[in-house]
C-alpha cells in the first residue's frame, strides 16, 4: 500500500459542487488501496476577499493579524472536505498546519518552514483516516506559538513539505489545466503538454514565471526526493511527472533554510573567445553561432553584454582543445562585421586560454538575494578577478582566470561550508540519452527590468561590494552581464555591469546603487524597464553544438535585435525589447518543435 499526499488549489475547492467531486476522488484514490492525505487551499477567491476586509478596516494591516485572518480561509475549506468524505462513508479528520506539527520562522506572512513532526498524521492514517490538511500555514517555533502563513506558493509548498516529511510515494499537485505544458498557452495556443520534466528544469520554468508550481515547492522535491505529478481535477489523465533526484537521506531539520549551497564545482577545461565592438543589429548572434555549430564546436557559457552607441560584445567559453576552431570561426566572420570607416572603433577577436569556471550550486539559493553576492565577495577576498558570470535558479558560474583556482575553491568551500569541491572537466557531464530533448520547454518574462551600472573600476570585489548592498535591500538579480570591453578613464580600467531585476525592485535597485555612487566610483545607473527576457530550458542541452544557434537564428528570421544573452548549462535567455517579446517566445517554441495540433483548454 503507498502513501499518496494531494494537494487541490482555491478553484478546485471553490464551491460545494466541486468539494464533493474532489471528495470522490479522493475516496476513489483510498478504494485502490492507498493511504490518503490531502492539502487545499482556501476556497476560490476567498483569500482575495480576506484581504480587501482587512483594506477596508486598515490601510497597513499588521502582518501578524494578516496570518490570523488568511489563515481562516483554508480551515474553511478542510472543515467541508472531511465532512463531504465522511458523507461518502470515507473516515476523514481535518487538521491546521499547527495541528500537522508544520513548524516555521517567527515571520509573519512569508515565514519558511524549519521542521514538521508528522506523528499525528502517520497515527490517522493507521487509524484508516483520510487526513484533511489546511496549507499555507503553519506555527512558528517561539514560544508564544504564533500562527503564521507562508506567502506566494503556501499550499505547494505545504504539500510537497508533507510528502517529504512523510516518505510518500508521490506528490499529486491537483490544478485547474492538465499538467506542465511548453509554454503559456494564453500566448502560444498550440503549446504542450510534457509527460516529465526533472526537477532542474522545472526550477528554471517556475523561475521564469510558469505559475503551475511554485519554485520552493520545487526546491524542496528536488532536495528531498519527492516525486511531484500535475494533474487536472477535472480529468483521469496521468499529467506530467516532475522526477527529483535520488534522495540521499537529507535531515528535515531546517527543511527550508538549510545550507542554500551543496556543492562547489570546478572545471579548468574553459577558454574563452570575445568579439567587440560587433554591429547591435538582428542577426548577428545567429550568424557567429550557426557557424560555430557548423564546425560541431560545443560551447559552455555565453554573454552578450549591454551595447555602447550602435555595437555591443558577444563572448563565450568553449574547451582548450576547440579554442583553435573557435578562434577561426570568430576571425573569419568578423571581417565582415567591419564597416572599415575610420573613425569607428572596428570589431575584433578577443582571445584567452587557460581559464576555468568555478561554480556554486544548490536549490536552496532560490529567493535569497545574499548568495551570489557572497560568492563574488568570497573570490574578492581571495584575490580572485571575475571575468564572466552565469547565474541560474540552481547555480552561479564565474569564469576566472586558471591561476586561482585553487584559491577559489578553498574560499569558497570554506564560505559555504562544503567538505570538497567537485572536479568535472567540461567533457565529463553524462551525454544525455538520444531521445532526450534539447529543449523541454520556453518562457517569457515581461516583468523585468534592465539596469545598467557603468564604467565600474575593474578590480576584484566591486561586483561583491554592488550586489552586497542590493541584497541587504532585499532585491534579489536573475540576470547578470559583466562587459567584456574595458575602457580607461582618468587612469581606472573600467567595465560596464548589466542585470535583471523584477521590475517592483527597478526603482529602489537604482536608489541603493546611485546612493553608493561617488563611494565605489562608477558612473550612470541606468533603467530600462521596456524589456522582455525570453528563454528555452532542456537539460538535453548538455553537450548538443547548435541550439543556442538555433534559438538565435530563430529570433534573426523574425528581425527581433537581441540585447543581452545570458546561459547557463540548461538554460539560454535573450532580452529583447517588451514589445517583442510574445513574437520572440513563439518563434523560438515552433524553432525547437514544441507546437503541435492539439489545442490546450486553459481557464480565463
Amino acid at each position: 500500500m503507498s502513501l499518496i499526499v494531494q494537494k487541490y488549489g482555491g478553484t478546485s475547492v471553490g464551491t460545494v459542487e466541486r468539494i464533493q467531486a474532489v471528495a470522490k476522488r479522493v475516496q476513489k484514490t483510498v478504494a485502490q488501496g492507498h493511504s490518503v492525505v490531502v492539502v487545499v487551499s482556501a476556497m476560490g477567491k476567498t483569500t482575495d476577499g480576506l484581504v480587501k476586509l482587512a483594506h477596508d478596516i486598515s490601510a497597513q494591516p499588521s502582518r501578524r493579524e494578516m496570518d490570523m485572518l488568511l489563515s481562516t480561509g483554508e480551515q474553511v475549506s478542510i472543515a467541508l472536505l472531511s465532512m463531504a468524505l465522511q458523507e461518502l462513508g470515507q473516515p476523514a479528520i481535518s487538521l491546521t498546519g499547527a495541528q500537522v506539527g508544520i513548524v516555521t520562522e517567527a515571520e509573519h506572512t512569508r515565514a519558511r518552514i524549519l521542521n514538521i513532526d508528522p506523528e499525528r498524521v502517520e497515527r490517522c492514517l493507521l487509524d484508516g483516516k483520510v487526513v484533511v490538511v489546511a496549507g499555507f500555514q503553519g506555527i512558528s517555533n517561539s514560544t508564544d506559538l504564533e500562527i503564521t502563513t507562508l506567502g506566494r506558493g503556501g499550499s505547494d509548498t505545504s504539500a510537497v513539505a508533507l510528502a517529504a516529511a512523510l516518505r510518500a510515494d508521490v506528490c499529486e499537485i491537483y490544478t485547474d489545466v492538465p499538467g506542465i505544458l511548453t509554454t503559456d498557452p494564453r500566448l502560444v495556443p498550440d503549446a504542450q503538454l510534457m509527460d516529465e520534466i526533472t526537477c532542474d528544469e522545472m526550477l528554471e520554468l517556475a523561475s521564469l514565471g510558469a505559475k503551475v508550481l511554485h519554485p520552493r515547492a520545487v526546491e524542496i522535491a528536488r532536495n528531498y526526493g519527492v516525486m511531484l505529478v500535475v494533474r487536472s481535477s477535472w480529468t483521469d489523465e496521468p499529467g506530467t511527472r516532475v522526477v527529483s533526484p535520488f534522495n540521499e537521506g537529507r535531515s528535515l531539520e531546517g527543511l527550508e533554510i538549510a545550507h542554500p549551497v551543496d556543492a562547489v564545482e570546478l572545471d579548468t577545461n574553459q577558454a574563452k573567445v570575445a568579439l567587440l565592438r560587433v554591429p547591435d543589429h538582428p542577426g548577428i548572434a545567429a550568424r557567429l553561432f550557426g557557424e560555430i555549430a557548423l564546425q560541431d564546436l560545443d560551447v559552455d557559457l555565453v554573454i552578450q553584454s549591454i551595447h555602447e552607441g550602435n555595437t555591443n560584445d558577444i563572448a563565450f567559453t568553449v574547451t582548450q582543445s576547440s579554442l583553435n576552431q573557435a578562434e577561426a570561426v570568430a576571425e573569419a566572420i568578423a571581417p565582415s562585421l567591419r564597416s572599415h570607416d575610420a573613425a569607428l572603433d572596428e570589431a575584433e577577436v578577443m582571445v584567452q586560454a587557460q581559464m576555468a569556471k568555478v561554480s556554486i550550486a544548490g536549490a536552496g539559493m532560490i529567493g535569497r538575494p545574499g548568495v551570489a553576492a557572497q560568492m563574488f565577495t568570497t573570490l574578492a577576498k581571495a584575490g580572485v578577478n571575475i571575468q564572466m558570470i552565469s547565474t541560474s535558479e540552481v547555480k552561479v558560474s564565474c569564469a576566472i582566470a586558471r591561476d586561482d583556482c585553487d584559491r577559489a575553491v578553498e574560499a569558497l568551500c570554506d564560505a559555504f561550508h562544503i567538505a570538497s569541491s567537485t572536479l568535472a572537466s567540461h567533457s565529463s557531464t553524462p551525454v544525455p540519452e538520444a531521445d532526450f530533448p534539447p529543449v523541454r520547454g520556453a518562457a517569457l518574462d515581461r516583468n523585468q527590468a534592465r539596469l545598467a551600472v557603468r564604467s565600474v573600476p575593474d578590480r576584484p570585489g566591486m561586483a561583491a561590494q554592488i550586489f552586497t548592498r542590493l541584497a541587504t535591500h532585499g532585491v534579489s538579480v536573475d540576470m547578470i552581464i559583466q562587459s567584456q570591453r574595458c575602457r580607461l578613464l582618468d587612469g581606472t580600467t573600467t567595465r560596464d555591469i548589466a542585470f535583471t531585476v523584477t521590475q517592483a525592485d527597478a526603482e529602489m535597485a537604482q536608489q541603493v546603487l546611485r546612493a553608493d555612487q561617488a563611494e565605489l566610483g562608477y558612473g550612470e545607473v541606468l533603467v530600462d524597464p521596456a524589456i522582455a527576457k525570453v528563454s528555452v530550458v532542456g537539460m538535453g542541452m548538455v553537450h548538443r553544438p547548435g541550439v543556442a544557434a538555433k534559438m538565435f537564428q530563430a529570433l534573426a528570421k523574425q528581425d527581433i535585435n537581441i540585447q543581452m544573452i545570458a546561459t547557463s548549462e540548461i538554460k539560454i535567455s535573450c532580452l529583447v525589447s517588451e514589445e517583442e517579446g510574445v513574437q520572440a517566445l513563439q518563434a523560438v517554441h515552433a524553432a525547437f518543435g514544441l507546437s503541435g495540433s492539439q489545442r490546450i483548454q486553459v481557464p480565463a
